[in-house]
């Protein structure tokens, strides 16, 4: 599985002119599925962004987890994040997990993140969606379960 996490003031997802999830001070996890991912991927996604330590304590080192400083999650599956570009401009989606899996493992992150004690809302699986965010520093994360980057 591969994150994409951001650090926000804010941020929400609407669908159909209608929002489906909505946060402030938290992250913005846009979370992508791959064929070989399983339940332990989900699980170890989960608990590392539920103790990421990017948000500043007192002293303004990235010290705090979104649990610390009582932040949300939104959680928005994008199977684009396995979009490989390296031949040509068009990219391929080979190593996208098929839909039912995807939705299967995004619904157990969601799940683990919210048994950790944490709120999260979510996007809607397989929809078009706007999201908008206000991602604060701007810190961005990028995580594999695979631990390639």
């Amino acid at each position: 599985m591969r994150a994409v996490v951001q650090r926000v003031s804010r941020a929400k997802v609407t669908v159909n002119e209608r929002v489906s999830g909505e946060i402030g001070l938290g992250l913005l996890v846009l979370l992508g599925v791959g064929s070989d991912d399983t339940e332990t991927d989900a699980k170890y996604l989960a608990e590392k962004i539920a103790g990421l330590r990017i948000f500043e304590d007192q002293g303004g080192k990235m010290n705090c987890s979104v649990q610390t400083v009582a932040g949300s999650v939104l959680a928005v599956s994008q199977f684009t994040l396995y979009g490989d570009v390296r031949r040509g401009k068009r990219p391929s989606f080979d190593d996208a997990a098929p839909p039912e899996l995807a939705r299967r493992l995004y619904e157990l992150f969601v799940e683990h993140i919210r048994a950790s004690g944490l709120r999260c809302e979510t996007g809607r699986f397989q929809e078009m969606m706007q999201v908008e965010l206000l991602n604060e520093g701007p810190v961005t994360i990028l995580i594999d379960s695979r631990k390639t980057f």
